[in-house]
Parts: structure tokens; C-alpha cells; sequence
């Protein structure tokens, strides 16, 4: 394992940190090009981009996680390919290859893993790939090329107080129009999200709660997160509509929910005029994992789930089922976690002559490791390898 760069890895918050490298590709004459990993984390490009006028782009979001055997997991990295093709689609703009994307994502952890936090910090590695509309195009039509980039940077949780219950208040704007790109993973929608959450947050909420556009009686989203409610007698509810993102992590505690907790799962409407059918409530996403939902204001109504102040029992359930596959403490489902660096596998190291010696010498004392040095002058490195059987 590479050593980790200076950080307080218990004190991240979820702010940007520019590391290492990132990788880039340009669409061109209606290919992309292999892609590269760069240092310069500024793009150029062209006052008439579509991206900057028309938003024709959408990005994805996900984890990479240390685990206690030095591993790295990433979880569910197919499913946000995928999900980025689909965004692509309703953009008109050329899909990135869903292998490509998952080697691509691969890539730049591995080049990137000094900043990854070290397990039982509660830190991961946040994983941002996004595709923009560049080239000079004034008129309102798809852009002729693009760029697909990827970057990362380690944070903390997404809301300061970790798993603990916060207040929503219910917005009068909508997020999103009924069959517009709400199922998309793109700019426009979050943009038009600022102002109610601002005002969510002056009046002491952690954010707001969007309502349907339709009739404004039933839940869609919390903030830039997915619902989910826990009903009285055990089952799991999370609303279901075509302007509502399709949460990599909902569906992996719709998941969870039925087949680890045995319990009643169901995508449907959530009225927001009978929340007292439900026991517990929840916030869900890559960012924020899970946020318990202490109360909803609705007008001048306010509704209290299991508690202001306490997690539900069900929602601390599934939060350490889903962090404990995330971090590889508990079995995953098939197919859920991708390893980035597996336990054993060699190592690069680029150090100077002296400190090479330092971890020549060490490595004498352990009968499974061997290490040697590779390349001339400056470009001369040290490889840790597991011994051969």
C-alpha cells in the first residue's frame, strides 16, 4: 500500500481537494480517443461550448473504499456506467463505453491512492466522471465534441453529524418536470436545486423535500438524495416516478431490505399527507449514504418519524449492512464490489536512491516480499512484490 498524503482523515468534510491525476478522453470525428491521465485539472474550451449554454453534460458519482486487508473496494461501478449511458441518451451526446469508463475509473483510483483514507476513518475516495458538450456551437443543436473526465478527491461524510437524524422542510418549487430529465443525471436539475435549498437552510433545515410536479401531494426527492420510509409494519417504501434519479444506493437497499432483513419492499407513491404510516425515514445516495429523516415540516404542519435526536433500528440496520459492504466487513452480493488493488498485489513505488535502500533493508525481515528496483536515472523505481509460493 502506498503511504497516504498529510490529512486529518477524521475531520474531512465533503469539499473539493485537487489530487494527482485525472483522466481525460476528447470525442472527435465521432470517436473517442484512448484517454489519457493528466495533472492540469483546467479544461479549455470554447466560449460557444453547448455545455456552458445549452447544458448538454451530466456527471456520475460514486466511492472507492479502503478496506481493513489494504484492498480497495468500489462498489457497484457497473451500475453508474450504465446509468451515465442512459444520461447521455436523453442528452444526445456519445455514450463512453461502459467498459472503458469501469477500467477508466480503475485508472485513476489507483494513481490517485495516497488519497484515499485509510480504513476506520469513516473517509472514502469520491469518484466524479462528467461529460461536456465542447466545440463552438451557437445553434441549439448536439455539440460535435466532447470530453468525458474523471476525478477524485477523499472525503468525510456529506452531512457534518454523520448517521444522525436531521429536519427536511417541504419545498414549493419542483425539482424537476414530470417526464423531463429528472431520470438524468445532469447539471439543470442540481442548478435549479440552489435556491431551495438555500432557503431550507436559512430557515434551520438540512434541505428541502420535492413533491411531485404533477399534484404536489406525494414525495419524490430529499435535497439531491433519495426517500425512503420504513412503515409500521415492516416494509420499505420508496417513491417511484419518471422525474426521480434512479439512486444506485436506493436500489441497493431495496435490495437489502428484502432479502437481508426479510422485509415487505415496494416503489410506490409516498403521500406526503400520511406520513404517519411510516415508523422511520431516510435520506439516501452516494454522498450521504443514509440520512435519517428526523422530521418533515409541511406547511404548518410538522411531522416527527422515529426521533429527532435517534436513529430507528432499521435504518441503523441497513446503514451497517450497505457501509459494511462497502468497506468489504460484510459479504457483498455477487457482482456489487470491483477490487481497484487487491491484497498482494505488487507495488510502484517512485522514491529517491536512499530512501529505496531504506525499504530494500526492511524488507529483509519478512520471508513473503521481495522488492527490486527497476529503470535508470530519475525514472528509476522500487517494486514490492509478494514472494512467489
Amino acid at each position: 500500500m502506498t503511504d497516504t498524503v498529510n490529512l486529518d482523515w477524521n475531520n474531512l468534510g465533503f469539499d473539493y481537494i485537487k489530487t494527482d491525476l485525472r483522466f481525460i478522453s476528447y470525442y472527435k470525428d465521432g470517436e473517442w480517443d484512448e484517454g489519457a491521465l493528466i495533472e492540469d485539472n483546467v479544461l479549455k474550451v470554447d466560449e460557444a461550448a453547448t455545455a456552458l449554454h445549452y447544458g448538454q453534460q451530466c456527471f456520475e458519482g460514486l466511492k472507492a473504499y479502503r478496506c481493513k486487508d489494504g484492498s480497495i473496494n468500489l462498489f457497484r461501478v457497473d451500475q453508474n456506467a450504465a446509468r451515465m449511458a442512459r444520461s447521455c441518451r436523453r442528452l444526445l451526446m456519445p455514450e463512453f463505453p461502459e467498459d472503458r469508463f469501469i477500467e477508466a475509473v480503475k485508472k485513476v483510483v489507483k494513481a490517485n491512492e495516497q488519497w484515499l483514507p485509510p480504513y476506520g476513518t469513516g473517509g472514502s475516495l469520491y469518484i466524479r466522471p462528467f461529460m461536456i458538450g465542447v466545440g463552438n456551437n451557437v445553434a441549439v443543436r448536439p455539440a460535435t465534441e466532447y470530453i468525458f473526465s474523471i476525478f477524485v478527491m477523499p472525503v468525510g461524510a456529506y452531512f457534518k453529524g454523520g448517521l444522525t437524524p436531521t429536519n427536511f422542510i417541504v419545498s414549493e418549487y419542483d425539482r424537476a418536470a414530470h417526464v423531463g430529465t429528472g431520470a438524468a443525471k445532469v447539471g439543470g436539475n442540481y442548478a435549479a436545486s440552489l435556491l431551495p435549498g438555500k432557503e431550507a437552510k436559512e430557515r434551520h433545515f438540512s434541505d428541502c423535500i420535492y413533491l411531485d410536479p404533477l399534484t404536489h401531494t406525494k414525495i419524490e426527492e430529499v435535497g439531491a438524495a433519495n426517500f425512503f420510509g420504513i412503515t409500521k409494519d415492516n416494509q420499505f417504501i420508496t417513491p417511484y416516478s419518471p422525474s426521480i434519479l434512479p439512486s444506485i444506493t436506493k436500489y441497493s437497499l431495496l435490495w437489502l431490505a428484502e432479502h437481508r432483513l426479510g422485509m415487505t419492499v415496494k416503489e410506490g407513491d409516498v403521500y406526503v399527507d400520511q406520513l404517519d404510516i411510516f415508523a422511520e425515514a431516510g435520506a439516501c445516495g452516494t454522498a450521504a449514504v443514509i440520512s435519517p429523516v428526523g422530521g418533515i415540516q409541511n406547511g404548518d404542519d410538522f411531522h416527527v418519524f422515529y426521533s429527532e435526536t435517534e436513529v430507528g433500528p432499521v435504518t441503523r440496520r441497513l446503514y451497517d449492512e450497505l457501509v459494511g459492504i462497502q468497506y468489504g466487513d460484510v459479504e457483498a452480493p455477487e457482482g456489487w464490489i470491483q477490487k481497484v488493488r487487491e491484497t498482494g498485489e505488487s507495488m510502484t513505488l517512485e522514491l529517491n536512491a536512499v530512501d529505496r535502500r531504506v525499504v530494500h533493508k526492511l524488507a529483509e525481515d519478512y520471508s513473503d516480499i521481495t522488492t527490486h528496483s527497476e529503470g535508470e536515472g530519475r525514472a528509476r523505481h522500487l517494486i514490492i512484490a509478494k514472494k512467489p509460493l
